[in-house]
């Protein structure tokens, strides 16, 4: 969900589309506690590539064990796992974070062109006490994001932002470096709508960032996986990605996700390997994750601004995000 700072610095290196494999979807609802994943094994010949055929001789596997999941059995403010603001690297006074003059800035990207302002019951605006507007909602283990025209009557305590919607982080609660990062979810699809499950590091900075999964919503089926980094000798930007079909996306579930092994990134549909890169300069520490529903962009192909078209609500129904650690006495045998 590039940058929560700039989007103008971006140099592309690798976009291309790609159809990612198919795969039955039985099974694939539950977090094994443990698993193994098929990864390249030759990273230090690549930049970064879309692997559309790979030869068995270069595929080994990686041992995994579970470390963190939630199937949004019950929402998900009321595990403690999850923020529903930025952080990011400054030390605010709580209070902050739940409302007054400058909190909207904790809860949207401005840089991005984005026009919806993340809600949660707690959270005042520019309004004295909580509004108590929830964009998360729980139903059969499945969490949809909601976003939402914002209703007339509360533009002006919310910044005059044109929708309410919900982000979710772990910044402060759990981050990890190395390890398997996966949402199950379906990608909505509309006018200006934005979806993301991405990762940042925990100690505040950016980049790196590691988008394991967006959604461009005015292109359906069509889902994009992105490394973004720094150069220290340019301090310029960097990042290489690669668009995927997955034709019934927006109305099935899919499992994607990303491997962070010690020198390589493999991105994964339904457990597949899709692309890989060598780990770039810079991600270096844990990382946390990053769930949310953004409405509107001025720089992010397939996302335009919100007009008459945009669809008054949608939902990011997700199933289930897990993280996994390598089990290194494995991968070492």
């Amino acid at each position: 969900m590039i940058g929560r700072w700039t989007k103008g610095a971006l140099i592309a290196i690798g976009l291309c589309a790609g159809r990612a494999p198919a795969i039955a979807q039985d099974d694939l609802d539950a977090a094994p506690g443990t698993m193994s994943l098929q990864v390249t094994t030759d990273p230090a010949s690549i930049a970064c590539r879309k692997l559309e055929t790979v030869g068995p001789t270069s595929l080994s596997f990686r041992s995994l064990r579970l470390t963190f999941n939630d199937d949004f059995d019950e929402h998900p403010l009321a595990t403690g796992r999850w923020v529903p603001h930025y952080a990011g690297g400054a030390a605010w006074p709580e209070a902050r974070y739940w409302g007054g003059d400058g909190s909207d800035s904790k809860r949207k990207t401005s840089a991005n062109g984005e026009q919806q302002i993340y809600v949660d019951p707690r959270y005042a605006g520019r309004a004295t006490t909580p509004l108590g507007l929830d964009p998360f909602k729980i139903r059969d283990g499945v969490l949809s994001i909601v976003a939402s025209r914002t209703p007339l009557e509360l533009k002006p305590v919310l910044f005059n932002n044109e929708y309410i919607s919900g982000i979710l982080t772990t910044q402060g609660t759990f981050a990890q470096k190395h390890g398997y990062f996966e949402i199950r979810a379906k990608v909505p699809v509309g006018h200006a709508v934005w979806p993301a499950f991405w990762m940042l590091a925990d100690d505040g900075g950016w980049p790196p960032e590691v988008d394991v999964l967006e959604g461009r919503g005015e292109r359906p089926g069509d889902v994009v996986m992105t490394t973004h980094w720094r150069i220290p000798s340019t301090q310029k930007i960097q990042s290489c990605g690669f668009d995927f079909t997955v034709g019934d996306a927006s109305h099935a579930f899919h499992n994607y996700g990303v491997l962070w092994d010690e020198d390589r990134l493999v991105y994964f549909i339904d457990r597949r390997p899709v692309s890989d890169i060598k780990v770039p300069i810079g991600l270096d520490d844990p990382m946390y994750v990053i769930v949310n529903l953004a409405i509107g962009s001025k720089f992010f192909p397939g996302v335009s601004q919100v007009d008459a078209e945009t669809p008054s609500s949608v939902a990011f129904e997700i199933d289930r995000i897990s993280v996994y650690q390598i089990d290194m006495a494995q991968a070492q045998r």
